[in-house]
């Protein structure tokens, strides 16, 4: 690789400075300010403040509400996961055994990505409002009643499908890329041998696509536990009797609704760890691809 020698050494660090000082605002210092805030104990009025140590982390083990949001946090992540990788793969699949018309296709299946989260949850809730919805509708002919407004499990397949039409496009791009990257011999001479197309995809195909599906893997569960908080907030705002309360969105309802700082930074503070540890789960993975 080529390398940039520069003849003056204060200027890297002048051209860096714009994403150093962006950093330090908008993720270094907030997240030292909730570690800070995650052992104080602060009246809803911010006037008096009190050190309480490790006591806002053992709350939450002992809380019902929060180990209730774990949980549907744990369903709703895997839900999104599987559904959103489950029919991008299906797609690029599709669009990678065409000959022509390919880049139409995988432009307009790009285009939903640009959706924001907050308009994706307000189109789906259209579509399966009880009142006005169009599904509700098909679902009645067939002596289904849907309500998610009261309904669980109703609430819980809308912000799920919600979430993950949102992450399709993005999951496509990558599968798209990671399928043409597989040598066409490789799946040619399976083919001559006697291979059909089913048993050439999980034999030849998906082993090869393992680096690509790990990726998208961590970044979906990631996705999932924190980019869908406008989803939820748009469509079900936690409910019916917290069925949808995500982690994500419980740490914005105890901070700025039950203005308790103290649990919500907390809260916080165990959702970094978590994406930390996914992080290094496939930083550690990735290392050992490229040592192989």
């Amino acid at each position: 690789m080529k390398r940039t020698i520069f003849r003056n050494q204060l200027l890297p660090w002048l051209l860096l400075a714009p994403q150093l000082a962006i950093t330090f605002v908008f993720f270094l210092w907030p997240a030292a300010q909730a570690i800070r805030q995650s052992f104080l104990r602060q009246d809803a009025f911010g006037i008096n403040t009190t050190f309480v140590g490790l006591s806002n982390f053992k709350a939450l083990w002992t809380s019902p509400e929060y180990l209730n949001s774990l949980q549907v946090t744990a369903v709703f992540a895997v839900s999104v996961t599987i559904l959103s990788m489950g029919f991008s793969l299906l797609l690029a699949v599709a669009v990678d055994r065409m000959i022509r018309s390919t880049s139409v296709y995988t432009t307009l299946l790009v285009w939903p990505y640009a959706v924001a989260p907050a308009v994706a949850g307000i189109l789906w809730w259209f579509i399966f409002n009880p009142t006005i919805g169009v599904m509700p509708y098909v679902l009645a002919t067939v002596g289904y009643d849907w309500n998610h407004i009261s309904s669980k499990t109703d609430a819980m397949i809308l912000v799920v499908i919600a979430s993950a039409w949102k992450q399709i496009s993005y999951n496509f791009l990558f599968f798209v890329a990671g399928l043409q990257s597989i040598p066409a011999s490789l799946r040619e001479a399976a083919a001559i041998d006697g291979a059909g197309p089913v048993r050439r995809f999980f034999d030849i195909t998906l082993p090869l696509l393992s680096p690509t599906t790990f990726f998208l893997l961590v970044v979906n569960i990631v996705y999932a536990m924190f980019d869908t908080f406008a989803v939820i907030d748009a469509t079900t705002e936690g409910g019916p009797a917290q069925a949808t309360n995500i982690m994500v969105y419980k740490v914005y309802f105890d901070g700025f609704v039950g203005q308790n700082m103290g649990s919500s930074a907390a809260q916080s503070v165990v959702l970094m760890l978590i994406v930390i540890a996914l992080t290094v789960i496939q930083f550690r993975w990735v290392e050992k691809k490229v040592a192989y």
